[in-house]
């Protein structure tokens, strides 16, 4: 008995000094990448001259660059990669599904078809104008594939929601790229978009879907204990007090407010949500709270470090971080299907 305890006392320890680390080296890597993501672009210019345009803030052409372009960029960067890093985290709490994430799961995909009919239909042109559509779109993909995996037997079932999000995501990202090959030019300020990008968002844009993604992250801290009993399933979550059909409620509203408000700014942004989680849980443990709290700090560094790397390789041109993640993510995500701890929480 005594052996044990000194082994779970040994395993905390462990626990606890990864979690430490773990947050020293993301706030590192965070701070350096935002560093980076300011003084990297298409226009070259010197760290001097980065740091004169970013103290003057007059008329120069370094300090335009730097305040209308890259900051705006680099903060869309963060919030949104925190945005789709917890709404992957949330998803996979509450599915019990490790192959889980707003992409696969058809929510981007929702979200990026309603903007496009917003902006086809409606005439829309701004986030302000459509991100309500986004909000519609991701919420209607969340609860269809989500009432479809639980349909087949009463409770969700981890295979169907793939399954149904994967189907999901490919009739709607179809029908979109139908609408906009049908007519261009009215689709044309969404093409780029469609692909994930956040350099075509402007600051008053990031503020307006600020507020919405501050509320879905403290959704999502707030029952972040109510998720550690969800994983041990329904049944025993209930017997244990959590009121599961509110946990489950509120957990989608935040999805939808996190994945909604982001593709609004920045369309689908591939895998961020499926790789973060991933590799928090295998430092941080099963703790929902840590596995969220983590997610939204390593997600910014994810979408920053790809943004940063399209930059680097296609000048004098660019390569949208979307496609950068997207061909990082699929070897990771073949990865995650050979471990053996992948086919459960």
């Amino acid at each position: 008995m005594a052996v044990e305890k000194q082994k779970e006392t040994s395993i905390s320890k462990n626990l606890g000094r990864r979690r430490a680390l773990g947050i020293l080296g993301i706030v590192v890597a965070l701070g350096a990448l935002i560093v980076l993501s300011i003084a990297v672009g298409a226009n070259p210019l010197s760290f001097s001259s980065v740091w004169q345009g970013f103290t003057a803030h007059d008329s120069s052409e370094a300090s335009i660059i730097v305040w209308s372009m890259r900051i705006p960029r680099t903060l869309v960067g963060i919030v949104t990669g925190a945005a789709f890093g917890v709404a992957g985290a949330l998803i996979q709490a509450l599915t019990r599904n490790p192959l889980a994430d707003p992409g696969i799961l058809g929510v981007n995909a929702g979200a990026g078809f309603a903007v496009t009919v917003g902006v086809g239909f409606f005439g829309l042109s701004s986030v302000t104008g459509y991100i309500w559509f986004a909000f519609l779109g991701a919420a209607a993909a969340t609860l269809l594939v989500y009432f479809i995996g639980a349909s087949t037997s009463g409770s969700v079932n981890p295979v169907a929601l793939v399954l149904a999000g994967v189907a999901l995501a490919a009739v709607l990202g179809g029908v979109t790229s139908f609408l906009t090959l049908i007519d261009p030019e009215t689709f044309e300020s969404i093409r780029n978009w469609n692909l994930g990008s956040v350099a075509r968002t402007d600051l008053s844009d990031t503020m307006t879907v600020l507020p919405f993604l501050a509320v879905g992250l403290a959704i999502a801290l707030l029952l972040s204990g109510a998720l550690n009993s969800i994983a041990l399933g329904d049944d025993l979550a209930a017997s244990l007090g959590t009121k599961v059909m509110r946990t489950r409620v509120l957990g989608i509203i935040s999805v939808t407010l996190l994945a909604g408000g982001a593709t609004a700014l920045t369309g689908g942004i591939g895998f961020v949500g499926l790789m973060v989680p991933h590799v928090v849980r295998w430092v941080v443990g099963p703790d929902q709270r840590w596995i969220i709290t983590f997610s939204a700090l390593c997600a910014p560094v994810l979408v920053l470090g790809a943004d940063i790397l399209g930059r680097i390789i296609a000048r004098p041109g660019e390569i949208e971080v979307g496609i950068v993640t997207a061909v990082i993510g699929a070897p990771v995500l073949i990865a995650l299907v050979r471990r053996r701890k992948a086919s459960g929480l």
